[in-house]
């Protein structure tokens, strides 16, 4: 059984399922549709042509819905949001309706979009996402499965965001980020490793993981020019997680973000200080040998 706020507005026409919770001055637009077991709390907008998946959670004034920010938009026009299940929009985000008739923007199944994150017009956002607080994404965007965007973090219109991609923080794109791949935080453009922790989690095998690694440095550590290196992928691997990551480039429009090695040591995203510590344990290794020479002497 619904539950109904009496000063929410929840316009005739409005498609309400079932087990839904509507808080006080929430509004829902005449023609949205509400799937089973959603919760909308005080203030949350939910517009019209939005339809919005089972046991979706809306925050305080978070809008889904409302007109796209391009002058181009007809209001006259319809176009539409739509999203899966179990998504999760906390306070203060805005997803967008589509800026042409008939087109739309996607969100998929279990993304949570956190405080002020934004998704524009003509989004398509995949799977299991993660917005961080401040995230904005232009129009056109399309983010892959599982990826993460992290705090502050710009995505440029028509840019993609390969699957389990993570872009650190305060960072911006206006290329593509090949999947499994992480850009540094407050950079622009600038992948610096593989997102590994993301791959274990995602159950990625470790022949899966071991194929990307040999990808990323053939992308990024081979000296070749990324046709060469999307010849070069797709030759060694005629499928699979390395295939994936050939042709996610070869489908680019925009071009893809470039590696940057200035903080990091080896193709799998090893950290200097790790290198530091081997090298370390290493010449401990030297010193005791040559003590163990000095004794004999």
């Amino acid at each position: 059984m619904s539950s109904i706020s009496p000063l929410a507005v929840v316009e005739d026409g409005a498609k309400i399922g079932s087990d839904v919770t509507i808080g006080p001055f929430a509004f829902v637009g005449a023609k949205a549709v509400v799937g089973d077991g959603c919760v909308l709390d005080s203030h949350a907008v939910v517009r019209d042509f939005v339809t919005l998946g089972p046991r979706c959670h809306v925050h305080a004034f978070a809008v889904l819905g409302d007109w796209p920010q391009d002058h181009a938009f007809d209001p006259a026009g319809e176009s539409y949001v739509t999203t899966g299940e179990g998504c999760d929009f906390r306070e203060g985000v805005t997803v967008h309706r589509g800026t042409r008739p008939g087109t739309t923007t996607r969100v998929g199944n279990h993304v949570m979009m956190m405080a002020n994150s934004h998704a524009a017009h003509n989004v398509q956002i995949g799977n299991n996402v993660i917005l961080a607080n401040g995230a904005l994404l232009a129009g056109y965007a399309e983010i892959g499965d599982g990826a993460f965007i992290s705090g502050n973090v710009t995505v440029h219109q028509f840019c993609r965001v390969g699957r389990l991609a993570m872009l650190g923080g305060l960072s911006g794109v206006a290329f593509d980020v090949l999947p499994f791949c992480m850009t540094q935080p407050a950079c622009g453009n600038r992948i610096g490793s593989l997102n590994l922790v993301g791959m274990k989690r995602a159950g990625l095998s470790l022949q899966d993981r071991k194929d990307i690694r040999e990808a990323f440095r053939i992308f990024f550590r081979s000296g070749l020019n990324v046709s060469q290196a999307i010849a070069k992928v797709k030759e060694t691997f005629p499928s699979g997680a390395g295939r994936e990551m050939a042709e996610f480039a070869e489908g680019s429009k925009r071009g893809i973000c470039t590696a940057h090695f200035d903080h990091l040591e080896g193709a799998d995203g090893e950290n200097k200080q790790e290198v530091k510590k081997q090298e370390g344990k290493k010449q401990e290794g030297k010193k005791q040998e040559g003590k163990k020479q000095e004794g004999k002497k």
